[in-house]
């Protein structure tokens, strides 16, 4: 499965009928799934079916989906009011004696005002289900053309995060094989350091020392911190390889990630692992922005 980028677009349009729609679909980056739905007057009824649809094929990003229909020709009718007619014609009866009792005249009813209305033709409610079920086959098609795109976006970037990788592992070899951490060296700054707090306090208790002891000996071990880094980068490069929404996890990675940079150049006494600290810092914070824009 494909990691995805929360950014995409996609439009679809299609006729039926004399009726003319258009989809867009517009995508950014989002906490969750944020589906903002513009429809026309009269389209409101297929709302939940939409977001439904949308769903199933969306988790995060906010998306801006739009639906546009035209109408390409009018279609006008007469309706004739029955109502009106009878008393008009009830009228006419009633005053057959006083006035001229011609046959009414086509043109003489058409001017009668509230006769015959003129109005645009409604359309069958069957005709009208099938073009609605185009305009929803036509979301299927755009809401397909958008994850496309996202896939696209998110296998750029799932490049990008896997060259930041590298540069990771590389900087945690170079932190983990540098000199300063082999255990001679070690021994001789806990060595220095010891020798150092027993001439600046000679009645130090035993109990103190071996505790400054431990303290300096844990600051200087920067191995669990080096697994760690190490875990995390086998952590995002299953999450890659496994694809799909995992963008959050990631974010969490990528947090873990400078919590153990933060680590490493708080304990260094080493120039070299400090600049390779200070270069992992970089990196994570690069990575971190990448990882924002993936579902």
């Amino acid at each position: 499965m494909n990691v995805q980028s929360m950014t995409g677009f996609a439009r679809c349009e299609g006729t039926n009928g004399r009726f003319r729609w258009v989809w867009e679909l517009r995508s950014v980056n989002g906490k969750g799934l944020d589906f903002r739905l513009r429809l026309p007057p009269g389209f409101e009824a297929m709302e939940s079916q939409i977001k439904a649809r949308a769903s199933k094929h969306l988790s995060r990003g906010n998306i801006q989906a739009t639906l546009t229909v035209s109408v390409a020709e009018s279609r006008m009718e007469a309706v004739l009011n029955r109502d009106a007619l009878e008393a008009v014609l009830k009228l006419r009866e009633e005053l057959g004696g006083l006035v001229d009792s011609a046959p009414l005249k086509l043109d003489t009813v058409l001017s009668i005002r509230g006769l015959v209305d003129i109005r645009e033709a409604g359309e069958d409610p069957a005709a009208l289900e099938i073009r609605d079920q185009d305009i929803l086959e036509g979301l299927e098609t755009a809401l397909s053309d958008l994850v496309s795109m996202r896939i696209h976006e998110g296998n750029a970037l799932a490049l990008v995060l896997r060259q930041h990788l590298e540069t990771i592992a590389r900087l945690t070899t170079v932190i983990e094989s540098d000199p300063s951490r082999s255990p001679e060296e070690i021994a001789r700054r806990l060595a220095a350091q010891v020798g150092s707090l027993l001439d600046g306090n000679g009645g130090l208790e035993r109990e103190r020392l071996y505790a400054e002891v431990a303290l300096l000996a844990t600051k200087a071990d920067l191995r669990e911190e080096v697994d760690r880094l190490k875990a995390h980068v086998g952590a995002v490069e299953e999450l890659l390889q496994k694809g799909g929404p995992v963008g959050r996890r990631l974010d969490f990675l990528a947090q873990e990630f400078n919590r153990e940079s933060n680590t490493i150049c708080s304990k260094s006494n080493s120039s070299a692992v400090t600049a390779a600290g200070i270069e992992l810092k970089v990196v994570i914070d690069q990575f971190r922005e990448q990882v924002q824009n993936l579902e």
